[in-house]
């Protein structure tokens, strides 16, 4: 019997200082969870209970706490006789770098933290009043699923989160933090949210679990084989963010949010700094190689331009041929997308395209502006890739540059070939501006394929073939390849040395910051899939 029982038995005259003294105790309780052995097994599974999350997450003594003495309402298969206060759930908000956060923390040791009618209904509630607030919200995972006893109401339950998560979506942010398992019908949340954070070893994630797997398709595979973190962080794309504990990921969740606006109605924060905006990156010249089939690391370039060097890398497993990164340029938060020549010699593939695409929606759909570094040789040829759609893939990228309003800066590092180069913000998309380093090649494709497709006849019947061929390619290349080429024909706003690379974008972003766009009158675009 807890202590809201006894106070529903006595019959003593009311006594306000009593009353709250008995309130302040059973709130303690109800933080403490219902029995001190469920805390010691969450403990001893390198867990934290989720009041010791929350205090990870908020400021300190922020966090407010709602619907604290919840119990639900259902009989049967012995749930009358177990009525823990909470139903499984922590809900609230507080203030996350002095600015307002809604959260939801599922608590593992009430019923495994499964979803039944009230649990639900009290994530509807915060959800609500996170996109009425216009606050960002945060979902700290770690339950076994629907509550089986419940049946098909608490299928309904998450009936209603997936309905919020997408009429939310765009609105506020939306971030999930895997803490645990995630299984069936619960996975999709997630999925429907801006961001995912997982921590490996405790959290998994899928639909379907091993047992079942096995007994279908005769496959044996482990929890963290299937639906491990570091399996959705590198092989599916399912999560943006991979970590050994809980602390640092939640510290990295505190930093995200500070990159975030509230709502899609403000622009995000921005935050005094040190680096001058003036700042030459004169070291880019050593970092880039000239020759374009050079190998380079493309994060060295941004950290070279952006301040302080810090960057921020979402999905930073998974399609590593292209980098998403958010970062400041002068305090203000900037979305870098950029080709990396270190991984597949930076060639847009299907997962780099999706990978990007969903980047950049998110970017506009939160009004941070965009940044392009193009080193692209192309899409990447191949058999698998046409049969798996590398068309309606790439579409995707092209569809959500085009329908980005933010201000959008694309930078020609050295080479942009093709479909690929358009693809990548060009200015025939939309870019707002568009720049290249004197070494940049715009072309249909590289002057060796060019010419062996324009010469091709000439090259075979000639006595020298090979002298033949060298002579036209340096013909095409400097006919058509020439760094000034797209320069003259106002494809792209001008040619920069690399040492003004900081100082050009930070002032066209400036430029750029009081933006406006008109959009059409539509119930919404048909987005390729």
């Amino acid at each position: 019997m807890t202590i809201l029982d006894d106070l529903t038995v006595t019959h003593a005259a009311p006594d306000l200082r009593r009353a709250a003294d008995e309130l302040r105790r059973l709130k303690e309780e109800v933080s403490r969870g219902p029995d001190p052995e469920a805390t010691r097994r969450q403990h001893a599974k390198n867990k934290l209970t989720a009041h010791e999350r929350l205090e990870l997450l908020f400021d300190p003594d922020t966090f407010t706490e709602i619907e604290p003495l919840r119990r639900h309402r259902a009989v049967g298969f012995g749930l009358e006789d177990r009525k823990p206060h909470g139903d499984g759930v922590v809900i609230g908000w507080g203030l996350v770098h002095g600015r307002t956060v809604f959260a939801y923390a599922h608590d593992f040791r009430v019923f495994a933290g499964a979803l039944g009618e009230a649990h639900a209904a009290k994530v509807h509630k915060v959800m609500d009043l996170a996109e009425a607030a216009g606050a960002p919200l945060v979902s700290l995972n770690d339950g076994a699923g629907a509550r089986i006893q419940e049946g098909v109401t608490a299928l309904a339950g998450y009936g209603g989160i997936f309905r919020r998560n997408v009429a939310a979506s765009g609105v506020i942010p939306q971030i999930s933090v895997m803490l645990g398992p995630c299984a069936g019908g619960a996975a999709y949340s997630p999925a429907l949210t801006d961001f995912v954070f997982m921590v490996r070893e405790t959290a998994q994630m899928f639909i379907t679990g091993p047992d079942v797997v096995q007994a279908v398709t005769g496959e044996k595979i482990t929890h963290n084989g299937l639906g491990g973190a570091d399996v959705h962080a590198t092989a599916s794309g399912v999560c943006h963010f991979a970590y050994d504990d809980e602390a640092e990921c939640l510290e990295d969740v505190r930093f995200l949010l500070s990159l975030l606006p509230s709502n899609n109605r403000e622009m995000p924060p921005p935050v005094p700094g040190d680096d001058s905006p003036d700042r030459r990156t004169d070291a880019l010249a050593d970092l880039v190689p000239a020759d374009p089939g050079r190998s380079y690391d493309i994060r060295g370039v941004i950290e070279e331009i952006v301040d302080d060097g810090e960057y921020f890398e979402v999905h930073e497993g998974w399609a590593r041929n292209v980098v998403c990164a958010l970062v400041r340029l002068d305090g203000h938060p900037v979305g870098i997308v950029a080709n990396q020549p270190a991984s597949l010699a930076g060639v847009l593939d299907i997962h780099a395209s999706e990978k990007a695409a969903r980047f950049v929606s998110t970017c506009d759909a939160f009004n941070i502006p965009l940044v392009t570094l193009v080193d692209v040789p192309g899409f990447l040829p191949g058999v698998d890739q046409e049969h798996n759609g590398i068309i309606r893939h790439g579409a995707k990228l092209l569809y959500a540059y085009c329908n980005a309003t933010v201000p959008r800066i694309s930078l020609v590092l050295r080479k942009a070939y093709g479909g690929a180069y358009i693809v990548m913000d060009s200015r025939s998309i939309g870019a707002d501006l568009s720049f290249a380093w004197p070494t940049n090649e715009i072309a249909v494709m590289g002057a060796e394929g060019a010419a062996n497709v324009i010469f091709r006849r000439e090259i075979a019947a000639s006595d020298d073939p090979e002298a033949l061929r060298a002579q036209r390619i340096q013909e095409y290349k400097s006919e058509l390849m020439h760094p000034y080429y797209a320069a003259e024909r106002g494809l792209v706003d001008d040619v920069i040395e690399p040492g003004e690379t900081r100082r050009v974008l930070i002032r066209s972003l400036a430029m750029l910051r009081a933006k406006k766009a008109e959009v059409p009158a539509r119930k919404h675009g048909n987005v390729p899939t």
